[in-house]
């Protein structure tokens, strides 16, 4: 059996073409002159997006790597004989692409005689303490009545005025601030917020 050879560009199109095409279909073919690489790449695009993908941790830099992989491939299209070892050529281009990327790429790292320390967290920024507080602070909330619990997270939480409260919430200006107050009220009384206090 007898690999497939891509002719010229004027042949290939020809080929494609039947003898008696639209004139839709022969200019389609003459804006594609390879109607076999777009075949190609749509069938074979996403097994090779997963080799970009293995040869660079970023997911744009893979999809930039195929890219110029299949740009070169379509620049030696009329040189490759066998059409059953695309992959392997476009492979290929992957490696030496990303290869060349990796010589090219700047250095930022220089030697010095002692390691820089890393700054160390303020005592008072624990994240473990800061979840803690963050955690009491929803329960007690949670106990709050549905209406005190509203305007307390609207006023916040979300960092509205006692005026978009009231808008929000179609109260007045005035049941906002005595309701806000009460429930601040409550949330200074709950034993479980008791540590903050402290």
């Amino acid at each position: 059996m007898t690999a497939p050879v891509c002719t010229s560009a004027s042949n290939a199109a020809t080929a494609m073409a039947p003898a008696k095409a639209p004139a839709r279909a022969v200019a389609r073919a003459q804006a594609f002159p390879y109607p076999s690489f777009s075949s190609y790449v749509k069938a074979r695009q996403p097994v090779l997006l997963r080799t970009a993908r293995s040869l660079t941790a970023n997911p744009s830099d893979a999809e930039d790597l195929l890219q110029t992989a299949l740009t070169k491939t379509y620049v030696a299209w009329e040189r490759i004989e066998d059409h059953r070892a695309l992959d392997g050529y476009v492979r290929r281009a992957l490696v030496n692409t990303r290869t060349s990327q990796w010589r090219k790429r700047k250095v930022d790292e220089f030697a010095c005689d002692e390691l820089p320390e890393p700054e160390s967290v303020p005592t008072g920024d624990d994240p473990a303490e800061r979840q803690a507080l963050h955690d009491a602070m929803w329960r007690a909330i949670m106990k709050l009545p549905a209406r005190q619990r509203a305007m307390v997270v609207l006023r916040y939480y979300e960092d509205l005025s006692e005026a978009q409260t009231a808008d929000v919430l179609g109260v007045s200006v005035g049941t906002v601030k005595s309701a806000v107050s009460r429930a601040l009220g409550k949330l200074r009384e709950d034993p479980e917020l008791g540590f903050v206090r402290s």
